[in-house]
């Protein structure tokens, strides 16, 4: 990538343009081996591809962030709604029973966790192939993402 000098204990680098370099090389091709898949956003530059990924990564990130926020007080205040219907003796909830159905579903769990099944693994292939054609777009998608996270 960028070339090294050294020069009486200075080291300095030079300079690359990132556009100019992903436009000549296709430099996605010989790192992640693709010589004839080229991504979908191909015909847009650097700039642009980073601009898409991070604009629907932010809003993406922000509406998780807001719909978690929603699940997690919903579920919380079935919870809680919960625990004062059994306190108050509005309802009677069989613990034991609780217990042993969780415990029946942590074993059905452990048996499934040795291997995934095959629609998972496909789904997983069809990812990573996704990311490592669109490095620039997923990039740009991962940082927009955790924007709007924090925002």
């Amino acid at each position: 990538m960028a070339e090294k000098k050294k020069e009486k204990n200075e080291e300095t680098f030079d300079v690359m343009d990132l556009a100019e370099y992903a436009k000549k090389q296709r430099w996605w091709n010989k790192v992640f081996g693709k010589k004839n898949s080229g991504p979908i956003a191909e015909k847009y530059s650097v700039a642009t591809q980073l601009a898409i990924g991070g604009v629907t990564g932010w809003c993406a990130g922000y509406l998780f962030q807001k719909v978690g926020k929603l699940a997690a007080s919903a579920v919380g205040g079935g919870f809680f709604l919960l625990q004062i219907a059994n306190h108050t003796g509005y309802i009677k909830v069989d613990w034991k029973r609780v217990e042993r159905d969780v415990n029946k579903a942590k074993k059905q769990l452990k048996l499934n966790t040795e291997k995934p099944p095959q629609e998972v693994r496909t789904k997983i292939d069809e990812v990573q192939t996704f990311v490592k054609n669109n490095i620039v777009l997923t990039g740009g998608f991962a940082g927009g993402f955790l924007l709007g996270l924090a925002s």
